[in-house]
């Protein structure tokens, strides 16, 4: 890849005092911050539970698995709804990006009582072909024919689509697209009830990416405040280049069904 720099703009370049005094000054407003973020979660773990009283039915690699054999004998399981519907191409560039960071945090996750699962409405075949080609290796089922991705306002159906108005992120609005990514948790108690404990989508997704993390650390940040939309820089992992370019006014593409792409870099 060519090499880059950083302008420096209108960025003070200051001296080591001043740079500690200006960082101590942050450092106040990052720890108000953090005790914030950690009242929030408690709050989140204090939310209500439901009784998931469907007894849902997925295809997995090896057969039929139900709610409870996702949890793989732990108490606690997170499913992240991932963007790929039945005869699409591939899956959904962003919904991608939050997987390339699934595989390094399974193992942790199974050893503070949870498992993670990843549920599309595609069907299985379709699934393991771009599980294979992305090289990833996390538990990925399919929901085909069932009421689940519904149930959880992850899929919308044909008529909900045509009318332009879904209901997503706990409102009514416009969506681009006949999938939606999203995040569900949910509890097993002893006698084997499974209740779902939390969802969330949209911009509730971006704790999810450690990547982003990563680049509010740095001085260009995400840098995407001049593109059409949030994260149309990102390509499939297999799909950056040397002569990778973004084109900061192409409109969002929902993802294509087999025979076209619309994700091509």
């Amino acid at each position: 890849m060519a090499s880059s720099t950083v302008e420096v703009g209108h960025h003070n370049v200051a001296s080591n005092t001043e740079w500690l005094e200006a960082r101590k000054e942050l450092l106040t407003k990052e720890k108000e911050f953090t005790r914030l973020r950690d009242e929030l979660s408690r709050q989140r773990r204090g939310l209500p539970w439901e009784r998931v009283e469907k007894q849902y039915v997925f295809d997995g690699p090896n057969g039929k698995v139900t709610m409870s054999d996702l949890f793989d004998g732990r108490g606690q399981l997170i499913i992240y709804h991932f963007m790929l519907g039945p005869g699409w191409q591939e899956g959904c560039k962003s919904c991608s990006y939050l997987a390339d960071h699934f595989d390094g945090a399974t193992v942790h996750l199974a050893n503070r009582d949870t498992t993670l699962a990843v549920v599309s409405r595609a069907p299985m075949p379709e699934i393991e072909a771009f599980k294979n080609r992305m090289g990833w290796r996390f538990q990925w089922v399919s929901s085909f024919g069932s009421d689940f991705n519904f149930d959880y306002d992850v899929s919308f159906t044909s008529e909900e689509a045509a009318s332009g108005k879904v209901y997503y992120n706990y409102a009514v609005g416009e969506f681009p697209s006949e999938e939606g990514p999203g995040v569900s948790v949910f509890a097993r108690d002893a006698a084997g009830d499974v209740y779902h404990t939390y969802s969330s989508y949209a911009r509730g997704l971006d704790i999810l990416v450690g990547a982003y993390n990563l680049l509010d650390l740095v001085p260009k940040g995400r840098d995407e405040d001049g593109l059409a939309f949030t994260m149309s820089w990102v390509r499939h992992h297999d799909r950056y280049s040397e002569g990778y370019f973004v084109d900061p006014k192409a409109p969002y593409a929902p993802p294509a069904k087999s025979g076209g792409s619309c994700c091509s870099s």
